[in-house]
């Protein structure tokens, strides 16, 4: 195999070289067999290699690559209906990744703020949360090491703490347009906004004006159990920015909103890839998949399957309590050997991931079955045994 010299060194990787998967596993260049509990980071809503995504990209890659932005194409037009139709939205942007949707949704709501409150410009963030790595979705996250990278920050994005109303209202002004939130906020630790706080926020947002703006790229297409995480709250946002799971492995996301935010004018917005037909018809094929409700039961029942395995897990070693909804769930550590858990485990043939020193984080395929999650929890105890 090639050496990794030609790579710009951006992240610690273990010395392990993947080259074949299938489903919930993957196979390294030694022929060793790994149980993938992080799937691309909450990407592989299908696992890896499903064949439903291999045959739309197959059949449209003989069919139509891209015909450009500036011409409309069957595959994006059949996505984007069924993602309106399936959804409280009315109109969608594609993009290439889920930053670049959050990055769309910043965009809009600023054009809104333009057009319809006297030019207000700032987005209420949170503490905690995870945009994206473009400047503006940097800026717009509460993440404590990006706080001193790439000065100056885009400015207009104040923090609030999640699950606050208070220190939400404190910082509404006349310059504020828009509230921003992921529904759980994943990077941070698996920390859910509640259905209470959610609807609180709403009902704030509407009370003065404002638009809300659900960062769904790790909730959504059906990663907690529903189609979208919002419809939990039972809530109906404005703009919606999505990723990962919408392209089950392919470069996808999406910007959502409603009829009455749809306000981009001809060049405020584009993109020389966005809404070709290749990834938008694996994008179709992946929804169409995961919006069938036996799939969506499946999701619920195999995340409560998980969450009573890990907490039997934290009984027996000590540990501390599970969090999440569906198939994103963290487990709290209780002290912080999280690296060494993730460390250990790859050594022991299981991926899982740590977002925090004192937390795991599981991502299985959504598709993931019971044995697969015995599987992982009997290597995920001796693992903890060992240490």
């Amino acid at each position: 195999l090639p050496t990794s010299n030609a790579l710009m060194d951006i992240t610690p990787r273990p010395p392990v070289v993947f080259t074949r998967g299938e489903g919930a596993y993957l196979w390294d260049s030694q022929g060793r067999r790994y149980l993938d509990f992080v799937q691309g980071w909450a990407v592989n809503a299908l696992g890896h290699a499903p064949p439903v995504i291999a045959q739309a990209l197959a059949e449209q890659a003989q069919a139509l690559i891209t015909p450009s932005p500036a011409y409309y194409n069957g595959p994006s037009l059949a996505l984007a209906n069924t993602l309106a139709q399936s959804s409280c939205f009315d109109r969608v942007f594609f993009t290439n990744s889920g930053a670049e949707a959050v990055e769309g949704a910043i965009k809009l709501a600023r054009r809104y703020g333009e057009f319809h409150k006297d030019g207000a410009y700032e987005i209420i963030t949170f503490d905690g949360a995870f945009h994206g790595r473009t400047l503006a979705t940097m800026s717009a996250s509460g993440k404590a090491a990006f706080a001193p990278l790439f000065e100056p920050k885009v400015p207009g994005f104040p923090k609030a703490r999640l699950n606050d109303l208070e220190s939400v209202e404190a910082l509404i002004g006349a310059r504020t347009i828009a509230i921003m939130l992921e529904p759980i906020q994943g990077e941070a630790g698996v920390w859910p906004a509640t259905p209470t706080f959610l609807k609180e926020l709403r009902q704030l947002t509407r009370q003065h004006g404002l638009l809300l703006i659900v960062d769904e790229i790790q909730t959504g297409i059906g990663r907690t159990g529903k189609l979208f995480d919002y419809e939990h709250a039972t809530i109906t946002p404005d703009i919606m920015a999505l990723g990962k799971g919408i392209g089950g492995g392919v470069p996808l996301g999406a910007l959502l909103a409603t009829e009455a935010v749809s306000c981009f004018r001809h060049g405020d917005q584009g993109g020389t890839y966005n809404g070709n037909p290749l990834m938008c018809a694996v994008g179709k094929a992946v929804v169409d998949t995961v919006a069938a409700p036996a799939f969506l039961a499946h999701v619920t029942a195999k995340g409560e399957t998980l969450e009573t395995a890990l907490n039997a897990l934290a009984g027996k070693h000590a540990l501390g309590a599970t969090r999440g909804r569906g198939l994103l769930i963290a487990l709290d550590l209780g002290r912080e050997i999280a690296p060494a858990v993730v460390e250990r485990a790859l050594q022991n043939g299981l991926l899982i991931n740590a977002p925090r020193a004192d937390a795991l984080r599981f991502m299985p395929a959504l598709n993931v079955t019971p044995a697969e999650i015995e599987d992982g929890i009997a290597l995920l105890d001796r693992v903890l045994s060992e240490l």
